[in-house]
């Protein structure tokens, strides 16, 4: 069938009210309509109103409900055996398909274009960060509504601690959300200190970004600073940017490491643990540290036993309470993260096995879009700008498709196939026929 795009085919794709609710959806997870049965997001709200007039546009991805139906069929066949449980089943994969559909339509909705969304997005990540900087201000002046959200959004904490008393969160529930969900921003930020013309944002708004990321005092936002410059060094030559870029981060860990008390103690658990040159001990060990160190035992128990398709997702919190080492623990509070299992990539590890990983590591190698003598497009900075994120959130976020993880999972995707569209041979330019990916993923001629 063939796929013709227009401008009346896309109704939606100029509406600023759809645009505002996809990334209300993606910044706004602090607030829930209900907690019980589950927790009931505002993203969740937006796809009940938005995905059945998608669906019924566009039909179905056909890759997209392969790996959905291959899930399905996984999470069906471990509920009957008992080792995953029919609520915790439906609760993970109802939002997980939900999720990914919903932005993989809003892409289609939008013509593919790629580079706006992903501008929108550094926009939204702007006002975000001015909230910050509000919330600081309000702290150091004593403005207690300006700085602690809790009295509009329930599901948000005042986190106190950093070199100023506060560690911001804006409107994200915690620091670690802040650090993960700017975490492009971030390192598009830092690109426009060292370059002359700026991309997506001013170097004011740059800074503004920059300053609000570092006050989060996240140890997921430092992960975000190493992986942002190392990327950027990468990309600009290692052999010539490796004598500015690796000074930097190891004078930036030492500033974090003796004037830090929470990095340090983090750091030199985690290091601890996993080399097992520590064992876990009460007010000595940092608790975080332990609680991933955990979640990596349960995780690989997990897989040992079920190591082609894992136990089905959202079956993390079943095996934690067959391994963990935490369970007969009467102090509480170590056996927290065991839904998310504090890592994506463990949680892949264990709920979906060779399968979900494999999937993952394939979309981050072959969708990589890198700075060459060819390529000094956009291309290459929203990839390595979404690929920091999607290592942070691999590394530390366990949460399938919280602040829309999805969104920016299909963006990398498609923002390699634009890419590849763009190189010499395959470019169309003043022609009649342009190659857009239709519904099913495959490529068809539309009339330009």
């Amino acid at each position: 069938m063939e796929v013709r795009l227009t401008n009346s085919d896309v109704k939606l794709g100029n509406s600023k009210f759809l645009i505002g609710m996809i990334y209300l959806s993606v910044f706004i997870n602090s607030y829930v309509f209900f907690k019980q049965p589950f927790e009931f997001y505002f993203g969740y709200l937006v796809y009940l109103v938005l995905l059945p007039v998608f669906i019924f546009r566009y039909g179905v991805n056909r890759p997209l409900f392969f790996i959905l139906l291959v899930l399905l069929l996984t999470g069906i066949f471990n509920v009957l055996s008992g080792s995953h449980t029919f609520f915790l089943f439906i609760k993970v994969f109802t939002g997980f398909s939900l999720s990914y559909l919903f932005y993989y339509y809003v892409i289609l909705e939008f013509d593919y274009k790629v580079e706006q969304l992903f501008k929108w997005y550094l926009t939204g990540a702007y006002i975000a960060a001015l909230i910050g900087i509000f919330q600081f201000v309000s702290f150091q002046i004593g403005f207690t509504p300006g700085y602690n959200f809790s009295w509009i959004l329930n599901k948000w904490g005042f986190i106190p601690g950093g070199n100023f008393g506060i560690r911001i969160n804006s409107v994200f529930g915690e620091p670690t959300y802040l650090a993960s969900t700017l975490s492009a921003a971030f390192f598009i930020s830092v690109y426009n200190l060292f370059r002359k013309e700026s991309y997506g944002l001013s170097k004011i708004k740059s800074i503004v970004i920059i300053v609000v990321y570092l006050l989060s005092f996240s140890g997921l936002g430092q992960t975000g600073i190493f992986l942002s410059l190392i990327f950027l060094a990468i990309n600009f030559g290692l052999i010539r940017y490796v004598v500015v870029a690796v000074p930097a981060a190891i004078l930036l860990f030492n500033v974090l490491y003796n004037n830090v008390g929470e990095f340090r103690e983090r750091y030199d658990s985690t290091v601890g643990l996993f080399s097992g040159e520590q064992e876990f001990k009460l007010g000595k060990t940092h608790g975080s540290s332990f609680i991933l160190y955990n979640n990596y035992r349960v995780a690989l128990k997990n897989f040992s036993s079920n190591f082609l398709f894992g136990t089905g997702i959202g079956s993390h919190p079943v095996a934690f309470e067959k391994y963990s080492l935490a369970r007969n623990f009467k102090v509480s509070g170590f056996n927290s993260n065991s839904a998310d299992a504090n890592s994506m990539l463990l949680r892949l590890i264990s709920e979906t096995g060779l399968f979900g990983v494999c999937i993952f590591l394939f979309i981050i190698f072959k969708c990589y879009v890198s700075r060459d003598a060819l390529n000094d497009s956009s291309h290459w900075l929203i990839s390595n700008a979404i690929l920091v994120m999607i290592l942070l959130n691999l590394f530390r976020q366990g949460h399938y498709f919280l602040n829309g993880f999805p969104f920016f999972v299909l963006l990398y995707i498609y923002n390699y196939l634009s890419y590849t569209r763009q190189l010499p041979g395959q470019k169309i330019e003043n022609t009649e026929v342009v190659e857009v990916p239709d519904s099913t993923g495959q490529l068809k001629s539309t009339g330009s």
